[in-house]
């Protein structure tokens, strides 16, 4: 018979978020995989949890997901870990789980701690809806693609970011986005926990002054209606209303399809679009 996996969410700071269901699990499981060892012993320890650990992470996860699933098979239950959060967000089990499916090896995924949720509700901004990037590549070539696809985005934007690396990655958003409201939320559930709601360019100016510590959460505010129709405005402002109709009428639209749409476009009344169109 085979073992079940179990993805276990750890705290991502204050050791206290663990839930009972998670040390449930950890103490009831056979093996546990963790990111670093040494790390996670501080946690098992601090619960008096005492296991087997393996080795899990991202450059040994291809690998290290071959043998789970061989001990899986031979009937041992599993438990991931990684150092802070969930995992398989922005951290190793996504290969793992794949395995699973494959296999047809039943596994758990626990609920709990996540720096996102907790970033996202504390920046302030729009949390109906949001699209996390996880961090961003180091190379400008390798980013830009990525920040092109989110740049006309609605969603509120997070990121995660290392210490080292905040202000050129404030640099890099403000360069693409330009200046819009942002959240840093610092050191999450951990004592010197910091939340900073600002804009883009201010953060900019404060990092360039105060060396970045922590691990952060980058939240920024997704593209505002205001400035979509901004952009919306100024693009037909380089042509004449009755360019802008005929325009509509040589791809294949009636006369009064092509005022329907360069009044929405231009928002303006069809009554006053239909005066440009006498003539044509």
């Amino acid at each position: 018979m085979n073992g079940k996996l179990y993805l276990v969410p750890t705290p991502i700071g204050n050791l206290k978020d663990i839930t009972l269901r998670a040390l449930e699990v950890l103490q009831a499981v056979d093996i546990i995989a963790c990111e670093d060892t040494r790390q996670s012993l501080k946690l098992l320890n601090h619960f008096n949890i005492r296991k087997t650990l393996i080795s899990y992470h991202k450059h040994n996860e291809n690998g290290k997901s071959d043998a789970i699933t061989e001990k899986l098979l031979q009937g041992k239950n599993i438990a991931i870990i990684s150092d802070a959060g969930t995992p398989g967000i922005s951290d190793p089990g996504s290969v793992i789980i794949t395995r699973c499916i494959q296999e047809g090896i039943d596994f758990e995924v626990l609920p709990g701690a996540t720096a996102i949720t907790t970033a996202l509700v504390y920046s302030g901004l729009d949390s109906t809806k949001f699209i996390f990037r996880g961090f961003l590549p180091r190379e400008n070539k390798d980013r830009k693609p990525i920040i092109e696809e989110l740049l006309n985005r609605k969603e509120t934007l997070i990121f995660y970011e290392a210490p080292h690396r905040i202000l050129n990655t404030l640099e890099f958003l403000y360069e693409n986005l330009g200046n819009r409201k942002v959240a840093l939320c610092r050191e999450l559930t951990k004592l010197y926990e910091d939340i900073m709601r600002t804009t883009l360019s201010e953060a900019i100016e404060f990092y360039k002054a105060n060396n970045g510590k922590g691990e952060y959460v980058i939240v920024v505010e997704g593209k505002s209606e205001e400035e979509i129709l901004k952009e919306i405005n100024s693009m037909w402002e380089s042509i004449t209303i009755e360019d802008h109709i005929r325009m509509y009428i040589e791809k294949g639209d009636s006369k009064k399809e092509a005022i329907k749409k360069v009044a929405k476009d231009r928002t303006l009344s069809k009554s006053e679009v239909y005066k440009f169109s006498i003539d044509l």
